[in-house]
């Protein structure tokens, strides 16, 4: 029995080394083909990224970003295959320039790289010292575009030196604003976000600029409640360009 046993053991261990040997034979082969492929994709001129294509660069969602800029990422990539365009640093480098929120890189195979830009949604002019720019959503400061026209209102109570979390706070009370007020956002040409928690806006009335604190709540409600008692309070305030509606059930003229 014994014997019969340590025959048995050494059979296992034979099988076993032949099966190491041919899983390391397969290995071998398959790492072996995978670098000629390798090699093949990147020496052979079919997969090069080529100057004469005009398709060999196709960019998607560009409207405000510059073309130029998108396409000088990729500058070196060019005459060379497209196997070896690291994507994820292109991204990166297409994420820094202005107007870029998100861009997605891909190859097309053989020779080809599509690109596809989300381009940020300006929501306010913003005046600052160095000019006139537009914020996005997020509370980044972007460039106004060449030849390009917006129907914005202005949101001040931004500062230069603030940080972009204080920015986008701001931000935020504006889309708040918007939300709340709906086509009546028509009529405000500029919203004081100074304190996001008690917003002041200017009002155009009946052909009036008027200056109207809103507070931190039911902004559209309070606003059309102004509108539609409008021609009665001008009556009885002549001359009075700021009132405060804070309070639901009042509106004050504020001297």
């Amino acid at each position: 029995m014994a014997r019969e046993s340590k025959k048995n053991t050494g059979g296992i261990r034979w099988r076993l080394w032949l099966g190491i040997l041919a899983l390391a034979a397969v290995t071998g082969s398959t790492a072996m083909g995978a670098l000629r492929l390798r090699r093949f994709v990147i020496a052979d001129p079919q997969f090069q990224l080529s100057h004469r294509r005009p398709d060999a660069l196709t960019i998607e969602g560009l409207r405000y970003a510059s073309r130029s800029k998108v396409q000088r990422v990729f500058a070196a990539d060019f005459d060379r295959s497209v196997f070896l365009v690291p994507l994820d640093e292109r991204r990166r480098r297409l994420l820094a320039i202005d107007w870029v929120e998100d861009a997605s890189v891909s190859r097309v195979w053989p020779d080809r790289l599509m690109v596809r830009i989300r381009e940020r949604r300006p929501v306010a002019f913003v005046y600052l010292r160095s000019g006139v720019l537009l914020v996005d959503a997020l509370g980044v400061l972007l460039d106004p575009p060449a030849q390009a026209s917006f129907a914005f209102p202005v949101l001040s109570g931004v500062r230069e030196d603030e940080t972009e979390a204080d920015r986008s706070e701001r931000v935020r009370a504006l889309l708040r604003l918007e939300d709340s007020m709906g086509y009546l956002m028509k009529d405000i040409s500029e919203v004081d976000t100074s304190d996001p928690d008690d917003l002041r806006v200017v009002a155009n009335v009946d052909r009036s600029a008027v200056s109207l604190l809103l507070g931190d709540a039911n902004f559209g409600r309070r606003y059309q409640n102004f509108v539609t008692h409008y021609p009665d309070i001008e009556k009885q305030s002549p001359g009075v360009k700021t009132f405060d509606l804070r309070l639901d059930d009042r509106i004050t003229a504020k001297d």
